[in-house]
């Protein structure tokens, strides 16, 4: 299989989706693996460390695009790719069709098999390993990001999370116990500031309390505590996740009005469609936040490209195996024999087959068992 690695185009997206110990074991595999010129250079690996694994280095996205069997990336393609795809092509990225309907449709008039990170499950049945690894990073740097736009030289409250001695610290407030979630709040009471998690899961509340030993409290979340909660809120944290689904908007406007001003809003969902009704459009790293009723807005939605080495490794190290099962077997062979990357596949042959993107973008749902024979 020839497979190209693309140089992320998105604002300020330094991560790459494969490392040369990808290459290179890829290639160890008999594939071949062509890399676009400098992909890996932010995250710290130069085109001569793809060049030893035998990876050859263009600077011709087309040619990359053309020849490749599967194309691997960090994040869904930009407009000003699209008409470089071709029919039969494997894209293996975070794709997040549910709010994107160009890009759906781009996939599905070139019949791309779209492969997406987010929604291959692990062999529990449950887990989502591809995503994990940067929703524990984004989840992390929520915190480090909200305390840095309370500061009072960017409008924030001039709160400091921890507090010090007789002032009392910040609180913190995070919508979704997941992944994004527990780790928010793990940053967040390392600091010191006070913490409070909503979620609809007792079973996960009651491993909230079990690992912070008292250090967070855990709510049901439902619209009344929410609200509650959002006007006592230095910072709040959107970390909701319905797997290949649009975020449900959990925080009304008219909840976002009572929050204090000067206080902060981060959205990590914002890359699906957002948690916090405020939060209607995304932002860049160039350009990360705005303001609404005296609150400011953090909507980013490649927070772990800020990062990029930790999130690069991080990614690859769960990305790898799959794509070798891709490359070695074909997708349809793999997805078979795996049933957590057959959920992973969202578009195939012009057809969509994850229902949550069917869901929210109102098109039919094929039937991906039917597809695969």
């Amino acid at each position: 299989m020839i497979i190209s690695v693309i140089k992320e185009i998105k604002n300020n997206e330094n991560r790459v989706g494969l490392t040369p110990a990808g290459s290179e074991a890829l290639i160890k595999a008999g594939h071949t693996v062509l890399v676009e010129k400098s992909a890996g250079l932010v995250s710290g690996f130069s085109d001569e460390s793809y060049s030893k694994t035998g990876a050859a280095i263009t600077a011709d996205k087309k040619e990359l695009f053309d020849r490749a069997d599967m194309i691997i990336k960090v994040k869904e393609p930009l407009p000003e790719e699209y008409d470089f795809f071709h029919e039969g092509q494997i894209l293996y990225t975070y794709l997040h069709l549910a709010p994107e309907p160009k890009l759906t449709d781009a996939l599905l008039q070139h019949k791309v098999t779209g492969i997406a990170y987010e929604t291959v499950v692990g062999h529990d049945g449950h887990s989502l390993p591809l995503l994990s690894p940067m929703s524990e990073i984004a989840g992390r740097m929520s915190i480090q990001i909200g305390a840095h736009y309370l500061e009072s030289r960017y409008g924030g409250r001039g709160v400091l999370l921890g507090g010090v001695s007789g002032v009392c610290p910040a609180q913190v407030v995070i919508v979704g116990g997941g992944i994004v979630g527990a780790n928010a709040a793990k940053m967040a009471a390392g600091l010191g500031a006070r913490v409070t998690v909503l979620d609809l899961s007792i079973d996960r509340m009651r491993y909230l309390d079990d690992i912070f030993n008292g250090r967070v409290i855990t709510e049901m979340s439902n619209s009344h505590n929410i609200a509650k909660w959002v006007a006592k809120a230095d910072l709040l944290i959107g970390a909701v996740l319905i797997p290949g689904s649009k975020t449900p908007k959990l925080v009304t406007e008219e909840m976002v009005k009572t929050m204090k001003i000067g206080s902060v809003v981060v959205d990590v969902a914002i890359d699906q469609g957002g948690s916090i009704e405020t939060c209607d459009h995304c932002t860049t790293h160039d350009d990360p936040t705005f303001e609404k009723y005296g609150v400011i807005h953090y909507s980013v939605a490649n927070i772990p490209g800020a990062v990029a080495r930790t999130s690069t490794l991080a990614l690859t190290n769960a990305t790898l195996p799959y794509a070798l099962a891709i490359a070695n077997n074909g997708f349809k062979k793999a997805a078979l024999e795996d049933a957590g990357l057959m959920q992973g596949i969202n578009t195939i042959d012009g057809k969509i087959t994850f229902k949550g993107v069917a869901n929210g973008l109102d098109l039919p749902c094929a039937d991906i068992k039917e597809l695969l024979k």
